[in-house]
């Protein structure tokens, strides 16, 4: 009975494991921001969602009342507090022709900072507002 020598080796040279390391450093470079981004993105709808529908109910409320209310309670939804952004309001100089309220991101926020958004009885108020244009929804 004759034995063969096997001398192949098998598996990758370090040169090879290096190339695919680097290919795929580079890869997450580039995809990483983006999923945080978007990440970022979702939370921020958490808070247009919310303010909107805080403001559809206080123009209910004011076509029932004839002024808004300071007190989320007496409005006609029932809506959970969001989870990311930390509440301001409502508050007023006039609760019969205005209102405002503020939604500020708490915690870390992909690298975007802190930043507010706010509503009032016109929707939308970009002025007062703090968040970054990526972010915020096209209204």
């Amino acid at each position: 009975m004759q034995l063969i020598a096997n001398n192949k080796k098998s598996g990758f040279s370090l040169v090879e494991l290096t190339i695919v390391v680097v290919i795929l450093g580079v890869l997450a470079t580039f995809a990483v921001p983006r999923f945080m981004s978007s990440v970022e993105k979702t939370k921020a709808s958490e808070a247009f969602s919310y303010l909107s529908q805080i403001e559809s109910a206080q123009a209910r409320y004011n076509a029932e009342n004839g002024r808004y209310t300071n007190r989320l309670n007496d409005l006609d939804i029932s809506l959970d507090r969001p989870e990311f952004f930390t509440i301001s309001g409502p508050y007023s100089s006039n609760w019969e022709t205005k209102w405002e309220m503020k939604l500020t991101r708490n915690g870390a926020s992909s690298g975007y900072g802190r930043y507010t958004v706010v509503f009032d009885q016109d929707g939308y108020n970009k002025r007062k507002s703090s968040i970054p244009s990526d972010l915020a929804p096209a209204l």
